[in-house]
């Protein structure tokens, strides 16, 4: 059996208190879902669209760049490339400057899946945030590009890369 979440909070006795990183990592936990679920109807992942949004916003970065940006091994960011590049949204230019080496480049393919995710994300932050008004929602903006300054977070690009990062490190016996 399904129970709402009006049937289980009319089921519990006292709601324990909670902080503010509890409720910011439950608001945050439940905004990634929400976020992987909408984009898997365009059949993309969360990492595929932080790619897209830097390349986008900074087009012919090298791979290491991204590498470095993101905290990824290199490893690593050559297979989220790959599948990017095979589904033809992203391409592989050489970099005149350094034969070894190549700028990233949206198609048009690309674009037009940004501006899908671009969508995405402003129908889940209305859903998300409808019960703040515009000056609200820009308060807790400021607010938590604060913290991710004082925390030194790289901006615009999810923990959740690191995270990948560190399950993929091979375990010291």
């Amino acid at each position: 059996m399904v129970y709402s979440i009006k049937d289980v909070a009319a089921a519990l006795q006292r709601v324990p208190k909670v902080g503010v990183a509890f409720l910011l990592s439950q608001v945050g936990t439940y905004a990634a879902y929400a976020f992987e679920e909408r984009l898997s109807a365009m059949d993309l992942k969360p990492h595929h669209a932080g790619l897209l949004r830097m390349l986008g916003a900074n087009p012919g970065l090298t791979q290491q760049a991204l590498c470095d940006i993101f905290g990824v091994f290199p490893s690593r960011l050559v297979l989220l490339l790959d599948e990017l590049e095979k589904r033809r949204l992203i391409e592989r230019r050489e970099n005149p400057s350094d034969r070894r080496s190549y700028r990233l480049h949206l198609t048009n393919a690309g674009r037009k899946s940004l501006a899908g995710i671009g969508r995405v994300t402003r129908d889940l932050e209305k859903d998300l945030f409808a019960s703040l008004n515009a000056a609200e929602r820009e308060t807790l903006a400021g607010l938590l590009t604060r913290i991710v300054a004082q925390q030194n977070i790289t901006p615009a690009v999810h923990p959740a890369y690191r995270r990948r990062q560190e399950i993929t490190k091979p375990h010291k016996p």
